[in-house]
């Protein structure tokens, strides 16, 4: 089955308003540029986010935060975005917090159908708050529900017409497991190839788990960099 759609727009056509979506990526890397700039053109609002950062201020869903498009973010690592702080504090976003591991699990549970799994993660903090606690083996573990959503929006390195997907390096950390966990799933690529040219013992993601695809453009690719002070005393001596 050809799955390709022209653009974009075309492929974030039925994401409404108060929606759930799963948006891949991996601090910077991997993030599905293109469908991302194509919501905050439409203007989609009340949006609920699983996503395992924020993104920057003007980057990535950073880019929705700054419209007020994202009512809600489920995250890992939220601490590269003054807007998405500002937004916290004063009450505009809700944010639910999750352990970097728990989010992954959850994603991955929801796309196996698994609806719910003990870990624990986050027992003894305000993770715990509110949720069911057994014991396993002496150790106390959380009671973590699995998370699907509406739309998943990931970003691959190579796909072909069927939706095969291959993601490279980091990238393939998060998207993977939100491909299968989308109810539509949206996979935009650096190259479109057809079926038969990747080698199927290095496809990621299955075709059966993607519903639409297209070749994405103008990727700035932005890497994190460590930045440190320069050595006041070496520089006086």
């Amino acid at each position: 089955m050809n799955k390709v759609v022209k653009n974009a727009t075309a492929a974030i056509k039925g994401i409404r308003n108060n929606m759930t979506l799963m948006v891949g990526g991996f601090g910077l890397c991997g993030i599905p540029e293109n469908c991302i700039s194509a919501l905050v053109k439409k203007g989609t609002t009340g949006l609920t986010c699983i996503s395992n950062n924020a993104g920057v201020d003007d980057f990535g869903l950073g880019l929705l935060l700054q419209k007020k498009q994202i009512k809600k973010m489920m995250s890992s690592y939220v601490g590269e975005n003054a807007e998405f702080e500002r937004q916290m504090l004063s009450g505009e976003l809700e944010v639910d917090l999750i352990p970097q591991g728990s989010l992954a699990a959850r994603c991955q549970a929801g796309g196996a159908g698994v609806p719910a799994f003990f870990t624990p993660a986050g027992y003894g903090t305000e993770v715990a708050e509110g949720k069911e606690v057994r014991y396993f083996n002496g150790k106390p573990h959380l009671l973590e529900h699995a998370l699907t959503a509406d739309f998943a929006l990931v970003k691959a390195w190579k796909g072909d017409r069927f939706g095969n997907l291959i993601f490279k390096g980091t990238a393939r950390n998060f998207n993977p497991l939100m491909a299968m966990a989308g109810k539509i799933t949206i996979a935009e690529v650096e190259e479109l190839v057809e079926p038969g040219e990747l080698d199927p013992n290095f496809i990621h993601t299955p075709g059966i788990f993607v519903q639409r695809i297209f070749q994405g453009k103008d990727y700035e690719k932005r890497i994190e960099q460590r930045t440190v002070r320069e050595n006041v005393d070496l520089l006086n001596r």
